[in-house]
């Protein structure tokens, strides 16, 4: 397995000399299967230079793309898509339990003329929308399970598993929501336990977070103690802070790595840089 980010900005999109180095674009990642068949999580910016990828290779029909929920930041690059625009391409577009009205609902909205030139329904690929109504969703020998997120509006995660690797991607999540808690901390540590890799929300310092509570989005630090919690391999900060220039995104995993070096934890941190990809 393998995932590739193409897109690792939360908010929205601030491309420029001083992100050129983590990436600029809104959320988006590609994850590679051995079978060869892949998935898309979430539509943000970073999906248009996957699209131009996809359409300049063969044999990659359906497009399976599992939205995490319906924010701008991840949905904005959907009309943008290119495949979309492809009447030999399927899409599915997949949406857990209660997030799935919404999602269905604002990503057609998103392009009514009002807002966009081209109309949804004038979209020359096949698109249709899976409603996943359990815990769990299995696509050939690749497993996606779900977790809610504490978000406003609702999201989930997911944890992805094939031939015994799993990936966790949290994104958009509160660890510690001072109120309104959707799932706990002993249940997302249970649902990350022993993955591979976790890719998480770390938009905010501890800092910043006393004056943002409530608003979905964790800490760097918390990511970081979810991970050593739960034992994974590799944490990766995600949903970089659209303020974050690269170097304050170098300091924070410099205070990431002081956290787990007093933990004597062998759990490797980074942060998620746009175009790269890691195996797992």
């Amino acid at each position: 397995m393998k995932v590739k980010f193409w897109g690792t900005r939360g908010s929205i999109a601030t491309p420029g000399p001083s992100t050129i180095r983590y990436g600029g674009n809104t959320t988006c990642l590609e994850v590679l299967f051995e079978d060869g068949s892949r998935i898309i999580l979430d539509a943000g910016t970073g999906i248009r230079k996957l699209g131009q990828e996809l359409m300049e290779t063969s044999g990659q029909s359906p497009v399976h793309l599992f939205l995490t929920h319906a924010h701008w930041d991840h949905i904005q690059g959907f009309p943008f898509f290119a495949p979309a625009y492809d009447r030999k391409t399927r899409i599915c577009v997949y949406g857990f339990q209660q997030a799935y009205d919404r999602l269905r609902e604002i990503l057609t909205n998103q392009m009514e003329s009002k807002f966009f030139p081209v109309n949804f329904n004038d979209l020359n690929a096949d698109i249709q929308f899976v409603k996943i109504t359990g815990e769990a969703y299995s696509i050939g020998a690749t497993k996606i399970q779900a977790i809610a997120c504490n978000h406003p509006g609702t999201a989930h995660g997911f944890r992805i598993t094939e031939n015994g690797r799993s990936l966790v991607f949290l994104t958009d999540n509160e660890l510690r929501p001072p109120t309104d808690v959707i799932t706990d901390w002993p249940d997302f540590v249970d649902f990350c336990s022993g993955a591979d890799l976790l890719i998480h929300d770390a938009m905010y310092t501890d800092k910043e977070l006393e004056t943002r509570q409530g608003w979905g989005h964790s800490s760097h630090l918390q990511a970081v103690d979810l991970a050593l919690e739960a034992g994974v391999g590799t944490c990766v900060l995600f949903h970089h802070d659209p303020d974050r220039d690269d170097d304050m995104v170098d300091a924070i995993l410099q205070d990431c790595a002081a956290r787990i070096n007093n933990a004597k934890s062998s759990v490797r941190c980074l942060a998620a840089v746009e175009d790269d990809t890691l195996d797992i």
